[in-house]
């Protein structure tokens, strides 16, 4: 087999499922499986904590539907906003809850079950507070299942601090249409932060697979991805190059590794001797299999970047193999 091998511990996921249910007490758990789930498989993730989880989150309408495809039955919200009446369509033809953002989006999406997304301060999506009376107006009340915004810097005290008090304020005008409305503000940092920061329910990803955000440690919980390189040839030394790059010192033998840059790492962290190739990088023989990702987050520190990115990434051109 040519692809790179990713090892992912779905019972180790189950059991962060678990540990992040007992942080959050009565509360809701949102499972945040977008981006295929941070590049574990959202179908077989989804599948296998379907019974911990209280509902899942994706980022688009074809990922909802991937859900659906699959089997599963628990809600599923769709945190971008319909942008066509298509997109709308389709998400009432799957049953997924779709994000309302805005007075057009509700018109947009009257007649769908939805969530009303609020600004707090991201300035990313979401309406502002003093148009959340009009977005109210504009829908089916019996349609509006839920209310919610996103922290930013949630490591920051006093920043979390203020956004929660203006979703309180979003939380108080949308019970008064619907008391039974879900409010949840947290993602896996606000989730850490503490109680006050609950509400009604979480949303949380990057705890899920083992990792905390900037700002916060994930003590307690397992890191769930592994991956692995095959050597596709060993090769006697005989002067001149490692891969597209100037040998620097002579070596007996050098062994050839079938991954690059191209599978989702980053060219500027060698992983071999030199800098990676776009399939392929160039390295002392450290046998068949080479582990080259078990940590996202260090390995994301030598890239310059974070943990959610390089989840994101490395499975790009990867068999995976559920260890269940």
């Amino acid at each position: 087999m040519q692809k790179t091998l990713s090892v992912i511990n779905l019972a180790a996921i189950r059991r962060n499922a678990q540990r992040i249910k007992k942080l959050i007490g009565g509360a809701k758990l949102f499972a945040v499986v977008k981006a295929d789930a941070y590049g574990h498989g959202a179908e077989e993730v989804s599948r296998y904590i379907e019974d911990v989880a209280d509902g899942f989150c994706v980022a688009i309408i074809e990922e909802g539907i991937a859900l659906r495809i699959a089997g599963i039955s628990k809600p599923v919200l769709v945190l971008t906003p319909p942008l066509d009446g298509y997109d709308v369509a389709r998400a009432k033809a799957y049953g997924l809850t779709v994000t309302v953002n805005s007075v057009e989006t509700a018109k947009l999406a009257k007649g769908a079950t939805c969530h009303i997304k609020v600004n707090t301060g991201m300035n990313r999506s979401g309406c502002n507070l003093n148009d959340l009376g009009a977005v109210l107006n504009a829908l089916n009340k019996e349609s509006v299942q839920g209310v919610y915004s996103h922290l930013f810097a949630a490591e920051s005290r006093d920043a979390a601090a203020r956004q929660k008090e203006l979703f309180k304020r979003a939380v108080n005008a949308v019970k008064a249409v619907n008391p039974e409305a879900v409010a949840h503000l947290s993602a896996s940092g606000g989730t850490l932060r503490g109680r006050e920061y609950l509400f009604d329910g979480v949303r949380c990803g990057l705890l899920l697979y083992g990792y905390a955000p900037t700002g916060f440690k994930a003590n307690g919980f397992e890191r769930t991805l592994k991956v692995y390189a095959r050597r596709t040839q060993t090769t006697q030394f005989i002067g001149g190059g490692v891969g597209y790059n100037f040998a620097d010192k002579s070596y007996k033998t050098l062994a050839t590794y079938r991954l690059g840059y191209a599978d989702g790492f980053s060219r500027v962290v060698p992983l071999g001797e030199k800098t990676l190739c776009m399939d392929a990088f160039v390295g002392v023989d450290k046998g068949e299999l080479l582990c080259v990702m078990d940590d996202a987050e260090s390995y994301a520190q030598k890239c310059g970047t974070i943990s959610y990115e390089v989840l994101t990434s490395v499975t790009r051109r990867s068999e995976r193999i559920y260890e269940r």
